[in-house]
């Protein structure tokens, strides 16, 4: 070994954090995570708003009310889907959103929970359901006048989207928490 290779191992020095050595530093591997993670939550808030939307519009073409509940779900789901545009890129400021990974993790845990109540007496065999959901789900209004519907006549119209609105939304939160665990790694390294 010559000396000047000897006398520079002996004085390594820590490198001033900068902007260049945090590129340096974001791995390819948590880039691909990134985006991965990313667009699994763009999805998840894609679907849930496409189904929730489209009950929605069912609601509306029957002059009928939604639940508070499904329209906080609609909305989380349109800041989701904005968020996850924006933070796609696997660019420096998409790692130092924490604060709004942990924030739309606690927002969709929330929305989750709040759908769940709706339907936690009997999931597609609940009052709420075969009451609102599957009855517009059907278009039962067309037909029947609500005050004469019972379970038995809606049967199962719509539970396979309701039971996908609610796994899309518990889906999509957790992709918000380890979102925002891996940018942490980076907003503390």
């Amino acid at each position: 070994m010559s000396g000047n290779a000897f006398t520079s191992l002996l004085n390594l020095q820590p490198k001033p954090f900068t902007i260049i050595t945090f590129v340096t530093r974001m791995g390819t591997a948590s880039k691909t995570c990134s985006v991965i993670l990313r667009l699994s939550e763009l999805i998840s808030a894609a679907v849930v708003a496409g189904i929730v939307g489209r009950y929605l519009y069912l609601l509306s073409s029957a002059n009928a009310h939604a639940s508070s509940r499904i329209i906080y779900a609609v909305v989380i789901a349109g800041i989701a889907i904005l968020a996850s545009l924006i933070l796609l890129p696997p660019l420096k400021y998409s790692f130092y959103c924490l604060g709004l990974d942990f924030t739309l993790f606690i927002c969709w845990m929330v929305a989750f929970g709040l759908l769940c109540n709706l339907t936690i007496s009997g999931g597609c065999g609940s009052f709420w359901y075969w009451n609102s959901w599957g009855y517009y789900w059907g278009r039962y209004w067309y037909t029947i006048p609500q005050s004469s519907i019972t379970q038995s006549v809606v049967g199962r119209a719509g539970c396979s989207e309701w039971r996908a609105t609610l796994a899309f939304s518990f889906i999509g939160g957790w992709c918000w928490l380890l979102s925002g665990f891996l940018s942490r790694g980076y907003t503390y390294a």
